[in-house]
């Protein structure tokens, strides 16, 4: 039999699964007890149970100060940005894509634009941004729309482009206006992409989330994590950049569920 037509059963593959996961955790655990047998001062590589002690002290002790806990402060922050710059992205992309992609006058005059504002690095705009809106909420929205629509735009025309011809002729042909082809026949097929455009730039957003954040903020999960490096405080980071890994998972494993239950026609991708 062929490699490629070897299939894993279910016990099989959660093995499969689990096995770079616990690959990464023994190098770690290895290379920690390494350091520490060798200087046990070194902040470099903290011990796995160090830093599930801070990560245990972080989720349930107040600050001295003001007496919230930071952790569920920074996450619902963070959370709060990110929700936002992803929310207007995907409307817009949404919007702009069906229009692109049905429409050949505003293909031919949008078209091009988008593509070239994809290829500007949104990062060199961050200072543009600050100067503009401010070091307020809105500049770190604004950088993660400008980050993430340019893409969702296009791909989601592309998809419009796709849908096949001949369903656009005969919507016609009954006697559909533009606007229910928009909404009727466009809007329900590049409805599944948009899910997995999401999906491909949460990566993206929250890298550009993060960068606002550890520049010009007052709280966020980025914010934290630059300001406890200048201590070398490597187990609140390691917490952190955990904890910023689940909550991702978690947001991608929720858009999945909804492209399976409301697409479920759609074949599943990673």
């Amino acid at each position: 039999m062929r490699l490629i037509n070897i299939k894993p059963g279910r016990p099989f593959a959660v093995f499969l699964m689990l096995l770079p996961f616990l690959f990464v955790f023994l190098t770690y655990a290895i290379g920690s007890d390494i350091r520490l047998s060798a200087n046990p001062q070194d902040k470099l590589l903290p011990a796995p149970d160090k830093i599930w002690d801070t990560m245990v002290r972080l989720v349930s002790e107040g600050d001295r100060r003001t007496g919230r806990i930071l952790f569920w402060h920074d996450t619902w922050a963070s959370l709060q940005r990110l929700g936002l710059g992803i929310g207007i992205s995907a409307s817009v992309g949404l919007l702009f894509g069906l229009l692109i992609g049905l429409f050949p006058l505003v293909r031919s005059f949008l078209a091009q634009f988008v593509a070239v504002l994809s290829m500007i690095p949104p990062l060199a705009l961050l200072p543009i941004l600050f100067i503009v809106f401010g070091l307020g909420e809105l500049s770190k929205v604004v950088l993660i729309v400008v980050g993430t629509l340019p893409f969702l735009i296009r791909d989601l025309s592309q998809r419009v482009i796709e849908i096949p011809e001949e369903l656009l002729v005969k919507a016609q042909t009954l006697g559909a206006s533009s606007w229910v082809i928009a909404i009727r026949v466009a809007l329900p097929q590049v409805m599944p992409r948009l899910i997995q455009s999401v999906r491909l730039s949460l990566g993206p957003a929250w890298l550009f989330l993060i960068a606002a954040e550890a520049i010009a903020s007052d709280g966020g999960l980025g914010y934290r994590i630059f300001l406890v490096r200048r201590y070398l405080a490597m187990d609140v980071i390691f917490t952190y950049v955990i904890w910023i890994t689940i909550l991702a998972f978690l947001i991608d494993w929720g858009l999945r569920w909804i492209s399976r239950r409301f697409f479920h026609w759609v074949q599943e991708g990673l």
